[in-house]
Formats: C-alpha cells, structure tokens, sequence
C-alpha cells in the first residue's frame, strides 16, 4: 500500500473546494497543514479525506482527487538470508544439476561409441547395401526385358502397334509384381539377420 504521495494540482486545489468546507474542520486543519509543509503528503490523510467526503455524500472517487499525484510506495526490505540456508540450497543445486546431467547422459556408453567405428563392421554394411542394390538392379532389368520380349514375341501374335503394346505391359506388370514380391521377401529376410 502506498506510504506518502506527492500532491497533484486537483488534491492542492481541494482545500478551496466548497464540497470540502462542509467537512470536519480538523481534516480540513490537518491537510492544510500537510500542505504547508511540503508537497508530499501521507496516503492515510487521502484516505481519511476521501472517506469523509463519501460521507458528507460527495461524487468525488479517489483517483479524481489522485489525478496528477506521484504515488510513493514504501521500500520493501529484505530480512537477511540465513548462511546455512544458504549453503543448503547450493548444495541442493549442484545436486540438482548433477541429476539432470546423469538424466541427460545416462544412454550414452563410451564402449558402445567405438562399437560403430571398426572396419568389420563396415565391410557388413556395405556388403548389405550392395545386396539390396544388386535386387533392385535385378529387378529392374528384369522388367525391361520382360517388356522387350513379349513386345517383340508379340509381333508374331498382333499386327497391331496398340495391341502389341498393351500385351508387353500386361505381361511386364506380372512379372513386375511377381519380382516385387520377391524381392520384398528376400530384403526382410536380409534385413532381419541384420
């Protein structure tokens, strides 16, 4: 809650106010008295003011007389810390921070980092990848040639360029589909001995 505050031109100009003649003339004594001694007043005696003209019936809020007034809050002080609780809470903090850290590390092996890096382990995956890429070269090759002779064997059949072609791609989607699943079946299976 505010200590003291200095006075704006509407709480200085309170004193001449005719709503305010009405009021306890001790109030009235009072504030004039804080007038003359300074701009800065006590809160409590805008208090006591303004509860008074709330009583006489006056239409005048609180912020109407603060307008233009600097507030002044009073200096919060801080009881001094205790030095033992101090040291615990830093000990609690490195704790803390150690947990976090054995948290963040603890999937982390330095005997599983030099796992990865010998040459018995790349020669495996480089001889898997070699498969695979074997299989789909296969295939490939496969379906081009399954293309290329049913469309040549098919101009014995078909006089036709459409019919011929459409021939050769039924075929080629066979055999394609057929080596598909081949090739699936025989990468799960590598795969799986990975």
């Amino acid at each position: 809650m505010a200590a003291s505050l200095r006075a704006g031109e509407r709480l200085r100009r309170a004193s001449a106010d005719p709503e305010l003649r009405r009021l306890d003339s001790e109030l009235l004594a009072e504030l004039e008295a804080a007038s003359a001694a300074g701009p800065v007043l006590p809160f409590a005696l805008v208090r006591r003011l303004h509860q008074a003209l709330r009583d006489a019936g006056s239409q005048v809020y609180l912020h109407e007389l603060l307008e233009g007034s600097e507030v002044f809050l009073p200096e919060v002080k801080k009881p001094p810390r205790n030095p033992e609780l101090v040291a615990r809470l830093e000990t609690l903090k490195a704790k803390l921070a150690n947990e976090e850290y054995s948290r963040m590390t603890r999937n982390v092996n330095s005997q599983e980092l030099n796992r990865y890096g010998t040459l018995a382990d790349l020669g495996r995956q480089v001889r898997s990848t070699k498969a695979v890429v074997i299989t789909v070269f296969n295939f490939l090759v496969t379906v081009v040639a399954t293309f290329a002779c049913t469309y040549l064997g098919s101009q014995y059949v078909f006089t036709e360029m459409a019919a011929r072609v459409l021939s050769a791609v039924i075929v080629t989607s066979v055999v394609g589909l057929a080596e598909l699943y081949l090739m699936v079946r025989t990468l799960e299976g590598e795969l799986g001995e990975l």
